[in-house]
């Protein structure tokens, strides 16, 4: 991996370890996002069926989150 790191960094003439930054923070963006969605399906699960599932206000403040995030992913791209 080091070999190949460096070689891309020959080819592109992009600092090696501007490379792997780059690599690493893609990787915790995609892992934020995992995070959070299987966070959202463990409170569904848990929730269904409670005064939480449909709740307005809470769908509110989802919406908002989701909206929020989705600008967030925007700014880094």
């Amino acid at each position: 991996m080091h070999r190949e790191l460096f070689d891309e960094s020959r080819r592109t003439g992009v600092p090696a370890t501007k490379l792997a930054r780059s690599a690493l923070e893609e990787w915790l963006r995609r892992r934020r996002r995992e995070r959070r969605q299987e966070e959202v399906h463990q409170f569904a699960i848990e929730h269904a069926g409670t005064d939480y599932d449909l709740d307005t206000q809470i769908e509110s403040v989802a919406a908002d989150e989701l909206r929020d995030f989705d600008e967030d992913d925007r700014e880094t791209r």
